[in-house]
């Protein structure tokens, strides 16, 4: 398969999406409404509302495939095919050390149209990121988005600069629903060695407006036939929805809710007639922010990651226990208003992914927000050294201590301040103080200094 250098890429890329990186990158968030042995035990409870009806621990493990990471992220606008081939395989080298799920999505986000016409292909740029992921030893997941734009109003050809920051997001018509699963069975064929698919993207143009119910019954219609257009051509595919956003706010009336708030009932809705309806799915892929749609940390910006483990039990309790993706998951405002240095930023990822761990989600990807160059806050690695960020390293721990299959213990703090996530072989301290704070864990004595995170052998 043909290699694009990142240089030319990258041309083509502003030339004919006319977007920077950063819009490329952000329009996968935009709207915020994813074992080695036996699958983990019973999840332990969040520090969610006595109220919750996702409170109480999910009945057995989810099954997962023996080995599976749980932990990865999703390549954005920018990733290491974009700069050049030295950077590509210093980036690929270092992630081929610790082995992780990888995302791509087939348009956008670093794809360019990959169906111009009907019916002629462009594989050049999925080609370039999966061979990325193949030289990274990645275990490969498609994002079966977005659509060509001749399914959605637009015209036939090579998408204009305009139509990528207007029109990504729109869904295709439904009398195009058909070309859609076709342009998905394709891609199934084309790429075998990718067994994970997730169709579509937070209900990107089903939910124009978030103060109104979804158009759920238009999603599951495009997703059975997705579904069973890629079944058709690779029945050895695994195949996830609804890909929903799990919008909350700070109050309302519904069944799911904690401190953190309570999840809209639209969203509610929409999965389950998407549950009720589908033709069928292997997992379950979901995404959202522990922050409120007003951009409010509640009770604060630590308690308010239990939303990550509260919607987890639910979703295994409604499904029957099926595997649990979060496809993307956020826990800082988006409209910048904390500014937090780097260590309580880092302090509040870890505590987001403990909260997806002790919950038993499958899965748990983390959005890229990769740049090509300057100042590349939480990105995985230096966009111009391309060695591993402080970020990437605390998601290499996770995926080395922590995937699908480790065995959680019940491990208390005697300070509650300080976060504790254990395995049989190793411990994961948080400080969640702007202060040095001693504990005693497991019958030993930690100090940690302001928002640390202490990695310890038992």
């Amino acid at each position: 398969m043909a290699t694009t250098s990142g240089g030319s890429f990258w041309h083509r890329l502003g030339r004919v999406m006319g977007v920077t990186a950063t819009a490329v990158i952000m329009a996968g968030c935009g709207t915020m409404g994813g074992g080695t042995q036996q699958a983990p035990p019973a999840p332990q409870q969040s520090s969610a509302a006595p109220q919750t009806q996702a409170a109480s621990p999910a009945a057995a493990p989810p099954k997962v495939d023996e080995g599976w990471p749980r932990w990865g992220f999703t390549h954005t606008g920018v990733s290491a095919n974009n700069v050049t081939r030295e950077f590509e395989q210093v980036v690929a080298g270092r992630l081929a050390r610790t082995p992780m799920l990888q995302n791509q999505h087939i348009m956008g986000f670093g794809a360019l149209n990959p169906e111009p016409y009907p019916g002629q292909y462009f594989w050049e740029d999925l080609d370039s990121r999966m061979n990325v992921m193949r030289q990274s030893k990645a275990t490969p997941v498609i994002t079966l988005c977005c659509a060509p734009d001749w399914m959605k109003g637009g015209p036939e050809g090579p998408t204009a600069d305009s139509a990528w920051a207007e029109h990504l997001e729109d869904a295709p018509y439904p009398e195009f629903f058909d070309e859609f699963a076709k342009l998905s069975a394709t891609v199934a064929q084309r790429y075998k060695d990718v067994k994970y698919f997730m169709v579509w993207n937070e209900f990107k143009g089903f939910w124009k407006d978030h103060s109104k119910p979804a158009d759920y019954k238009g999603y599951t219609e495009m997703y059975n036939k997705v579904y069973d257009a890629v079944k058709a051509v690779r029945p050895d595919a695994q195949i996830g929805g609804p890909y929903l956003g799990f919008d909350s706010n700070a109050g309302g009336d519904t069944e799911l809710r904690g401190d953190w708030g309570v999840v809209n009932q639209n969203v509610l809705d929409a999965f389950n007639y998407w549950f009720e309806n589908k033709k069928g799915a292997d997992f379950i892929v979901v995404d959202g922010a522990s922050v409120t749609d007003a951009h409010e940390l509640l009770p604060d910006e630590f308690g308010a990651v239990a939303k990550f483990a509260d919607v987890t039990k639910w979703l295994r309790e409604k499904t029957g226990d099926m595997p649990i993706w979060w496809s993307e998951w956020y826990y800082e405002p988006e409209d910048g208003s904390t500014n937090w240095a780097e260590p309580k930023r880092l302090a509040v990822q870890a505590a987001s992914m403990i909260a997806f761990a002790s919950s038993g989600a499958a899965t748990a990807l983390y959005w890229n927000p990769q740049a090509k160059e300057g100042a590349c806050r939480g990105c995985l690695w230096d966009p111009k050294s391309g060695s591993e960020t402080k970020t990437a390293q605390l998601l290499d721990n996770f995926v080395k201590w922590f995937p699908a299959g480790a065995p959680i213990e019940d491990v208390s703090s005697s300070e509650p301040s300080v976060k504790v996530l254990a395995q049989p072989e190793q411990l994961l301290l948080v400080n969640t103080t702007d202060g040095n704070v001693t504990t005693t864990v497991d019958g030993k004595e930690y100090t940690l200094k302001a928002y640390e995170i202490k990695w310890s052998a038992r």
